[in-house]
């Protein structure tokens, strides 16, 4: 479930710069391919950013995270690319 955890954490991380992406290089230049992308690439986001909230919720005590931890793994989930940090600082035993 670890390993799980780290992959939906890092590619919850990789759609989100995907997001930025679109919005900020392919939308200004390319409307059509920009409305193509939207949905495909945000409903895959929102999915992984549930999953990552409830993977943590479920290796919560397999990490042995205090509660603070906990809180800051579930905020990392609503900051630009903190999944990145979480999955690196911690996450442990993949």
């Amino acid at each position: 479930m670890t390993r799980l955890f780290k992959f939906v954490a890092v590619a919850e991380g990789i759609s989100y710069l995907v997001l930025f992406f679109n919005m900020l290089v392919i939308k200004p230049n390319d409307l059509g391919l920009y409305k193509a992308l939207l949905f495909p690439v945000g409903m895959a986001h929102g999915l992984l950013f549930m999953g990552y909230v409830l993977l943590a919720i479920l290796i919560r005590e397999d990490q042995q995270w205090k509660w603070k931890d906990f809180i800051i793994v579930q905020l990392a989930s609503l900051l630009p690319f903190a999944t990145f940090y979480v999955e690196k600082k911690y996450v442990t035993n993949a």
